[in-house]
């Protein structure tokens, strides 16, 4: 899914200034189908990507390894009890089909990504590795850090099949998520990981219920153990960016690393560590884990 409607205008600005969110993202939980086999339990190393890419000045695409090698910060919605065929999971139902909670590395690269995504989206961009947290948070731990469901007054408001008042009450959740980055000199050196970027779930802007309602509406049978992404959970300020893209402005912008290191997207040897935890007055804090990936080269 793509349920940040700060990462889609992030990302919609960088390729179309003028109008940088499409009319559709307000009243209908965008999403797309993926793959499950190349999903991995964290610690993962992969691979550095390849596929087709072309240069604004090129006649041709080449098929090469990915440049603009980025991760999104996701989370990973395990589905519980599924629905048979043809049958429509009701939003007010809809938390009882999930089991629980990842976090989600959703690995992309970008220069692959925006050579084939349109008209259909990604493909190779995306499907070479994915990587989750060994642990799966059910909602019934997450119960004490639930939120309001809260939209702007002046947005669409969700249609009937995606609202229901328990939802706009409590259907959000605090999760609170960070980025780490280590580079193969801050290891040898070392050095942990670097915060470069920290947010919350609270700030997507379709729910659980919602991804789960949406999804079944037409019919579609979900399974046990089908894992559902949020997509990228960008918060509202550049500082709660969750995908480099975004942080370093398209590249425009390197991040600085300690030790004088500076990347504008990953490099071979780099790992990503993603984080995710929950805490509140009166409640023990509750962790997702570290879900780790390190970039290997590219093979021939």
């Amino acid at each position: 899914f793509y349920t940040s409607v700060h990462h889609a205008t992030n990302i919609g600005r960088q390729f179309r200034p003028d109008n940088p969110l499409l009319p559709n993202y307000k009243w209908v939980p965008i999403g797309y189908h993926g793959r499950s086999s190349s999903i991995a339990v964290s610690p993962q190393a992969f691979h550095r990507p390849r596929g087709q890419v072309k240069a604004p000045d090129a006649e041709a695409p080449t098929l090469a390894p990915s440049r603009r090698l980025d991760i999104e910060l996701e989370l990973g919605i395990f589905v519980g009890p599924g629905n048979a065929l043809g049958d429509a999971i009701p939003v007010a139902e809809a938390e009882s089909h999930v089991f629980g909670i990842v976090l989600l590395n959703d690995w992309s690269a970008r220069d692959i990504q925006a050579w084939e995504y349109q008209p259909l989206g990604p493909f190779l961009a995306k499907n070479f590795a994915s990587t989750i947290s060994p642990w799966v948070v059910t909602l019934e731990a997450l119960a004490p850090y639930r939120v309001p469901f809260e939209r702007p007054a002046t947005d669409p408001q969700p249609l009937p099949y995606l609202d229901d008042p328990a939802n706009r009450a409590q259907g959000a959740f605090d999760i609170r998520l960070s980025i780490g980055w280590q580079t193969p000199r801050m290891r040898e050196q070392g050095m942990a990981d670097h915060v470069v970027a920290q947010t919350s779930y609270r700030h997507a802007y379709w729910t659980v219920a919602q991804m789960v309602a949406h999804h079944t509406v037409n019919g579609c049978n979900l399974q046990p153990g089908d894992l559902l992404g949020t997509g990228t959970l960008s918060g509202p300020t550049l500082e709660q960016a969750a995908a480099v893209i975004e942080l370093t402005l398209g590249g425009k912008q390197p991040l600085s690393l300690p030790g004088g290191e500076q990347r504008t997207y990953l490099e071979d040897g780099d790992t990503v560590v993603l984080r995710g935890w929950c805490e509140a007055p009166g409640a023990a804090r509750i962790g997702f884990g570290e879900c780790r990936g390190t970039v290997l080269p590219a093979r021939g």
